[in-house]
């Protein structure tokens, strides 16, 4: 039985459905925020979900309860479909949510039964992770695909990373499985800094999707929340000297690394890195 619910199905024309998930894929916060800013700045209006109750421990993620015009609520984990038609390129369907913990290939399933039931020609997920890099920095995306026909049209890299992974991955292979194009974009986020939400980030994959697309989304407060989040940042790492020379040293290297054309090849071995240390 499927256990998506739909509230309305939207006419689009090959659209690309991108997908980020709150989670073991968000280094601060950065993915989330990114396709929440996406479906703020484009408008985007609901149209499906994925119900929760066969996909969380609820232990783990917990329901809460709210007070709305004095009436008692539960809002449960949610997994939302958007849809939204940015100017000049096709349609595109976002999808926001948690990771689930249980039932990862039902649950892959029941998004690539969307994509597909819309003709959608693409499905992209966002992530973020922990690496060796500066704040000061720009933020470094990195696209991945185990598709060649998508590693060819958007300038990728071959996956090649072994070791644990996310229901991002799960997603991918049952794309691979059912026929259906995939890529994967990284964002990397200063491991010096792990509980603080990422702007930064969060702005370098909203301009990669933008990119992809060959459209654009409006920036001005995500520019403006990233230069607030460095200056915040260079303020804390100036008042601890060993932080300050890591920093100065990531910054040596990020350098170097632009001037020998090696930034690339770095965060792919950052990412595959992050991913096997994590449990």
């Amino acid at each position: 039985m499927s256990s998506l619910r739909w509230s309305s199905r939207p006419s689009l024309r090959q659209p690309v459905l991108i997908a980020a998930f709150e989670g073991w894929n968000d280094a601060g916060d950065s993915a989330s925020e990114a396709i929440h800013h996406l479906r703020e700045a484009w408008n985007a209006v609901p149209f499906a979900g994925i119900d929760p109750e066969d996909y969380y421990d609820f232990t783990v993620s917990r329901p809460s309860v709210r007070i709305e015009d004095g009436a008692r609520r539960i809002v449960w984990p949610e997994n939302e479909f958007h849809w939204a038609e940015p100017p000049g390129a096709p349609g595109v369907v976002l999808l926001s949510g948690v990771e689930p913990q249980l039932r990862w290939r039902t649950f892959s399933q029941q998004v690539i039964d969307v994509a597909s039931s819309l003709n959608a020609r693409l499905i992209i997920t966002l992530g973020a992770l922990l690496a060796d890099v500066a704040h000061t920095r720009p933020a470094s995306v990195f696209g991945t695909s185990e598709d060649q026909q998508v590693i060819d049209a958007l300038h990728l890299e071959p996956s090649r990373y072994e070791g644990p992974t996310g229901v991002v991955g799960v997603l991918h292979d049952e794309c691979l499985n059912r026929g259906v194009h995939s890529a994967s974009l990284w964002v990397a986020v200063p491991s010096y800094v792990p509980a603080a939400p990422s702007p930064k980030a969060a702005l370098a994959l909203v301009e990669r999707v933008c990119a992809i697309l060959k459209t654009d989304a409006p920036t001005t407060s995500l520019i403006a929340d990233a230069s607030e989040y460095e200056r915040q940042i260079s303020a804390l790492v100036s008042e601890d000297e060993e932080t300050a020379a890591y920093v100065a040293h990531l910054e040596e290297t990020y350098d170097r690394d632009a001037l020998a054309g090696d930034s690339a090849h770095d965060l792919v071995s950052e990412v595959e890195r992050f991913l096997r240390e994590q449990r």
